[in-house]
């Protein structure tokens, strides 16, 4: 049955979040099958006691309307309304909770897209032959992204993994072998062109962007200038350099971490930052590709800055006497 789209009322200056309560009958029982759905189709988290939240905003209000409408036709009951506080969580509590959502949607995206991979590698069983099917396979994982994507309200880090996979793939699929990067002066890794830049990346910074900034600032520019961002809707200015976002310049390829493909694109060629790069692919992917040691040890002390400190320039400050120290570990771990 079609519907028409009522506006709803302008609220978000009343609160930062969207919450819905709401009882349903015990039958029919697809009912709560389908408003479950419904919801997750949403992106909004559940809390306890058949309470969802959702980022405030007028799409979101009116999705969570028509939801009661269908809840009230149901025979079931509910209510809408917006606050500043849930539940005695905070704001950065909350967000977390919308990135871990996310981020395991994007781990099961990852572990197809991996899988398609390791077919057309021929190292996951019968090699994948029939290209017509496997375009269609990642037709739908594409799809499947972007359900998920229009529901990462905060910019999850699996984001980034599902992103670089999905472009290394489709790239070999059309038999291309085009960067996915557009062809800049930042892409090439010409590090004089790099330098006086403003380097551009997302909000709460974690082990990839600081691990990114660190290697900025310590081999491209001692003076380059941060800027960090909603991750989404930013628009590019001029005497931008983004890392570790979408559509930046430097960003996740394939199966590397942003770090990684930083360190190829610069051309910087040394064991002791080869190293790092396989510590902070672990990290930041979670798939144990390279098993280091040091690994553990690193991704307590980058989660111990991260909870310490809420400001982007204060963990990449700290996080820099981390990986100068490391850096130094692993050269003098070299020359012995």
């Amino acid at each position: 049955m079609s519907r028409s789209r009522r506006k709803a009322p302008n609220l978000a200056a009343a609160g930062r979040w969207l919450l819905l309560a709401h009882q349903l009958p015990p039958k029919p029982a697809y009912l709560r099958v389908k408003i479950w759905r419904r919801l997750q189709g949403l992106g909004a988290i559940s809390l306890k006691n058949s309470v969802y939240v959702l980022p405030a905003g007028e799409q979101g209000l009116e999705d969570l309307q028509w939801l009661l409408r269908e809840v009230e036709q149901g025979g079931g009951g509910g209510m809408i309304w917006q606050a500043d506080l849930v539940d005695g969580l905070s704001d950065r509590d909350l967000r977390g909770l919308f990135d871990a959502a996310r981020d395991a949607d994007y781990a099961e995206i990852v572990t197809a897209l991996r899988g398609l991979a390791a077919e057309l590698d021929g190292t996951g069983g019968a090699r994948s032959d029939g290209k017509p099917e496997t375009k269609a396979r990642l037709a739908r994982l594409r799809r499947r992204y972007s359900d998920v994507s229009g529901v990462d309200f905060f910019g999850a880090t699996g984001r980034m993994t599902v992103e670089g996979l999905l472009s290394d793939l489709e790239a070999r699929l059309a038999d291309t072998t085009a960067a996915p990067q557009t062809a800049t002066a930042a892409a090439t890794g010409a590090m004089d062109e790099l330098r006086g830049k403003t380097w551009v990346t997302r909000h709460g910074v974690h082990v990839d962007r600081i691990a990114c900034a660190w290697l900025i600032r310590r081999f491209v520019d001692p003076e380059a200038r941060f800027k960090f961002v909603a991750a989404r809707d930013y628009a590019a200015r001029a005497g931008d350099v983004r890392f570790d976002m979408f559509k930046a310049e430097f960003t996740h390829q394939g199966d590397k971490c942003s770090f990684e493909v930083l360190l190829d694109r610069l051309g910087l060629d040394d064991a002791a930052l080869r190293a790092i790069a396989e510590i902070v692919h672990d990290i930041d992917l979670k798939d144990g590709k390279f098993g280091r040691e040091q690994t553990a040890g690193i991704a307590h002390v980058v989660a111990g800055i991260c909870m310490s400190h809420n400001d982007d320039l204060a963990r990449i400050e700290r996080g820099a006497a981390l990986f100068d120290d490391t850096y130094e570990y692993f050269r003098a771990k070299r020359g012995r």
